[in-house]
């Protein structure tokens, strides 16, 4: 059971993790980009802004999800 768990999150939390990484470094909108047009109350509304939300999220989550399924062969 433990080696199933092992082999099931690790491989999950470093692509979770460099996933990431690359939505932070490369979907962020640019400086160049109509953002600063946008109000604050309606920043979630751009597309590129949403994107980088979106993508973020989904990432730190299979992060979590694979450090908690670590945590639980260890505990295991």
């Amino acid at each position: 059971m433990d080696t199933i768990l092992y082999i099931i999150a690790c491989p999950l939390f470093l692509i979770s993790i460099a996933a990431h990484v690359y939505v932070r470094i490369r979907l962020r909108p640019k400086e160049d980009s109509d953002f600063d047009d946008y109000y604050y109350e309606f920043e979630d509304q751009h597309p590129a802004y949403a994107r980088y939300i979106k993508w973020s999220k989904i990432t730190f989550t299979a992060a979590c999800l694979a450090i908690l399924l670590l945590f639980l062969a260890i505990a295991i």
